[in-house]
């Protein structure tokens, strides 16, 4: 199951055996949290147990297959998590023979942050509930961020929360904070408008690039140099922007030549499905031909920069006289 779906299974009851699983901390942290608070554990130093993953090995795993039957003192469930285990399929062998008859008392969490070389692949192992904390769609994510802005007492618009996960670049932990700061701006009660996400929400690096290649396919100057001050006033060199405007028009080259949907556009270009619906509208707009004579002369600035041809502030006005006015 998702994180998002989580909370609904702790309602139905808790299983003896969780894999959390994926690269989203805010949702791994979360996820324990909520197993943790399900087990009600009123004496933790004796019923809440931690154990590293990489100490699981021989004789060691054994006595901890052992260990995970003992009963809990003065509490009606034990909790034992596991971080960064990745076992051997042979080391699982080990462990399988408890995850075959689990003792009902105990509740095993097993914290790993994605796949590792030669381990063996929990998430496919019977016996055990999976919650996949990878990142997620930013649908997926609106949906879970109208819903903590909602028990947190704030109403909100739909296109604002779209708005407010780009800026935040899809990071859940840094949504969760900036909620915790509409809070306390607005107040309970309040509502969450576009306007109060532009003005309140800091936009992400990655997010302001996206603005400035937008800009500069739109041809909107005075967006675009506003957006590249910003950028060069925060530390972000000449170069750097160049190959950010070069890599846009390389991507748009790649996609005038895809005839695939969007959402296998985006597994092709490792993008987000958005990026290539907006993308697509520039190529239409601008056409193949341009846009190919654009990338190539942003990749040649590019390569001369690179190579002491051209400083990299001379390169990066050439690309913006070329992208505005060739």
């Amino acid at each position: 199951m998702k994180f998002i779906q989580l909370a609904k299974s702790l309602e139905e009851g808790l299983d003896p055996i969780y894999l959390i699983d994926g690269e989203e901390t805010y949702f791994r942290d979360h996820a324990v949290k909520s197993i943790a608070a399900a087990c009600n554990i009123t004496r933790p130093t004796l019923n809440d147990v931690r154990v590293e993953g990489e100490t699981l090995k021989g004789d060691r795993l054994v006595s901890f297959r052992a260990d995970l039957s003992v009963l809990p003192f003065f509490d009606e469930r034990r909790l034992v998590r596991v971080y960064d285990f990745y076992p051997t399929e042979k080391e699982w062998e080990i462990l399988n023979l408890y995850a075959e008859k689990p003792c009902e008392s105990t509740v095993l969490l097993i914290v790993n942050s994605g796949k590792k070389a030669g381990a063996a692949d929990l998430r496919k192992k019977k016996g055990i509930t999976l919650v996949d904390c990878s990142r997620e769609s930013e649908e997926t994510l609106t949906r879970w961020l109208f819903g903590m802005l909602r028990r947190k007492g704030l109403s909100s618009d739909g296109d604002a929360l779209s708005l407010m996960v780009r800026y935040c670049n899809l990071d859940a932990a840094r949504m969760a904070k900036e909620c915790e700061k509409l809070l306390l701006l607005l107040g309970e009660g309040g509502r969450v408008t576009r306007a109060v996400v532009e003005e309140h929400i800091a936009k992400d690096t990655e997010y302001k690039i996206y603005e400035l290649t937008q800009a500069a396919s739109r041809k909107n100057g005075n967006v675009f140099c506003e957006i590249l001050h910003d950028l060069l006033e925060k530390g972000f060199d000449e170069y750097a922007v160049l190959s950010a405007l070069t890599s846009h028009y390389r991507t748009l080259c790649e996609l005038a030549g895809m005839r695939l949907s969007d959402a296998e556009a985006a597994k092709v270009l490792g993008v987000k499905p958005y990026s290539v619906q907006k993308n697509r509208e520039i190529v239409s707009r601008l056409g193949a031909a341009r846009v190919k004579e654009l990338y190539e002369q942003l990749y040649a600035l590019s390569c001369g920069a690179k190579n002491g041809k051209y400083s990299a502030k001379g390169a990066l006005f050439s690309a913006t006289a070329k992208i505005f006015f060739g």
